[in-house]
């Protein structure tokens, strides 16, 4: 009978004989409390029950409460008991952990309420962590979870089944780790993989698809950015709304721009007919400054985002 909380090793292999009197029956998982007719089922077994579990700091019944009757309405005075010494917040985990493994069932309702209170008292841990101990969906997790998310304190990182600790979301992460590889090129993976907190297989990736001219960021990540990228049609007309714009006429540099971003207006057949107007022996060459001008793009892009905005008459 082993958990799945922070201190697993915190529950003891051996039980020990403890009197009833001394067991406080609280804090169950259920939301309708205990079931009348488990208990006369379990009180009229021939067998020996099994060893309850007990919160050993404050004499909780953790996981057994149904036995604990039973034990009662055959007049029994002592219980197996296996001690749990960790906090009331892993108490609670185990609880539930314990529940969804055996015995009574709980019900759905059960589950949902155990969730939030999991997200409340553990909210760093991953949705499929917390889908492990209560037996929900992780996707049902994910929605207690921004049902809960006005009271609870957020985090951007979560702790997973196997206890490493990843973000939410590693756009941002793989955004600084590009910038580390362009400023730095000779920087290894493993320091750019501590310098930002990512795995060196995920420094890889990056300093990968920089090489392909392609964005750090992977396509999910993208798209969960921009489900609805602009479509080419789209594209021209931002491209001639730049072109009125007086303010992008008067100057050498702005002319420059307006040239050079004028290949996002490019439509598909156009795209087409320089693809077969590059020799074959220039193929690699071609791509190869594709890509260049596409990372010098994407970092443009992104200074331009973070540009502060200068004074007035400046």
């Amino acid at each position: 009978m082993k958990g799945q909380v922070a201190g697993r090793t915190e529950l003891s292999a051996v039980p020990e004989k403890v009197p009833i009197v001394r067991l406080v029956a609280a804090d169950s998982p259920r939301v309708h409390g205990e079931h009348a007719e488990h208990v006369k089922a379990l009180a009229a077994m021939d067998t020996p029950l099994p060893p309850i579990v007990v919160h050993r700091p404050t004499m909780k019944v953790i996981d057994g409460i149904h036995r604990l009757r039973a034990a009662v309405l055959r007049g029994e005075e002592v219980l197996d008991v296996l001690f749990f010494t960790g906090t009331d917040a892993d108490a609670f985990v185990l609880a539930v952990e314990l529940n969804h493994a055996h015995g009574l069932p709980l019900s759905t309702a059960d589950r949902k309420v155990a969730a939030a209170r999991i997200v409340d008292s553990h909210p760093t841990w991953s949705d499929r962590r917390i889908s492990a101990v209560t037996g929900l969906a992780a996707s049902t997790v994910a929605t207690v979870r921004k049902c809960s998310s006005e009271r609870i304190r957020q985090s951007n990182t979560r702790i997973g089944k196997d206890g490493r600790v990843r973000p939410v979301d590693g756009t941002e992460a793989r955004m600084r780790a590009a910038e580390l590889m362009t400023a730095n090129p000779s920087a290894s993976l493993r320091e750019v993989a501590k310098a930002v907190r990512i795995s060196p297989s995920t420094a890889k990736d990056v300093r990968a698809r920089l090489s392909r001219g392609e964005s750090p960021a992977t396509p999910r990540q993208r798209k969960r950015d921009d489900p609805r990228p602009p479509a080419r049609d789209t594209a021209a007309e931002l491209v001639a709304s730049l072109a009125r714009d007086p303010s992008l006429r008067f100057s050498e540099s702005s002319r420059v721009l307006l040239r050079f971003i004028g290949c996002a207006a490019v439509g598909d057949e156009q795209w087409e007919e320089m693809l077969y107007a590059v020799p074959v022996h220039q193929r690699k060459t071609v791509a190869q400054l594709a890509r260049e001008c596409a990372s010098a793009w994407r970092g443009f892009a992104e200074r331009l985002e973070c540009r502060p905005d200068r004074g007035a008459g400046s």
